[in-house]
């Protein structure tokens, strides 16, 4: 099972640096639209910092995330094709700002930066096999073992969590938890439900606390036991972001 991607596996800062000088930069008001499926796809965008959500519109009212991008993450790479179009939609969740390297900047990228572009190559890649695993998890995986591994995500993620790992969720947060797992709210709340009695998630108000990474794993373990599912959770996968 894919994990979450750590820093070492995302865009360092000289890569980063080296993308500027050929890039538009741009910086994103909380919740912008940034583009829309189907829209024409030129380039490729690098998160700076924030957060970019990829929406897939599923029915009125309901959507399914299957990525977000954080910082040292691409996202829009459909750009680098031939006459390509955007498969979801992209929105900035917070303040965020990004990189567009057009698709005739990243030719010029590739011949003048080389080692730098080959590490761009490598993150577009690794973000496509986060993608397929994604898929795997959708098609084989329970609700509730989908909703503990994006617990774990949003855990691993500057965007969501604090510095403990502690992660709450409002109601907008709730609703992109939903979106993640690929589950109605009322799927969402049962599981959450469970995990309440289990003393690994609080209600305060309106919003959930949960808790920090180390029990979300141990659950996830018990989960794919008593599932006879083998899932062993690594930080190759972050769902992501750094602010």
């Amino acid at each position: 099972m894919d994990g979450l991607n750590n820093d070492i596996e995302k865009l360092s800062q000289s890569d980063r640096a080296a993308i500027a000088a050929y890039a538009a930069l741009a910086t994103w008001p909380p919740g912008f639209m940034i583009y829309e499926t189907a829209g024409r796809a030129d380039g490729v965008f690098v998160v700076l910092r924030g957060c970019i959500v990829l929406r897939n519109r599923v029915k009125a009212g309901r959507g399914f995330v299957p990525a977000m991008a954080g910082g040292g993450e691409t996202f829009g790479s459909e750009g680098l094709a031939r006459q390509g179009r955007y498969a979801t939609d992209a929105r900035a969740d917070g303040e965020t700002e990004t990189l567009h390297l057009s698709s005739a900047a990243f030719r010029a990228y590739v011949r003048e930066q080389p080692q730098h572009a080959i590490a761009l190559i490598g993150q577009i890649m690794r973000e496509r096999a986060t993608l397929l695993q994604r898929m795997r998890e959708l098609a084989t995986l329970g609700v509730e073992q989908r909703l503990l591994l994006a617990l774990l995500r949003m855990a691993r993620s500057r965007a969501y969590a604090s510095d403990s790992g502690q992660v709450v969720l409002g109601t907008s947060q709730y609703r992109l938890l939903c979106e993640m797992v690929g589950a109605t709210r009322e799927s969402v709340s049962l599981v959450l439900g469970r995990l309440a009695r289990e003393g690994l998630v609080t209600r305060d108000g309106v919003r959930y606390v949960i808790s920090p990474p180390g029990a979300l794993e141990q659950r996830l373990d018990r989960s794919s036991s008593e599932h006879d599912r083998p899932l062993t959770f690594t930080h190759a996968d972050d769902e992501r972001a750094e602010m």
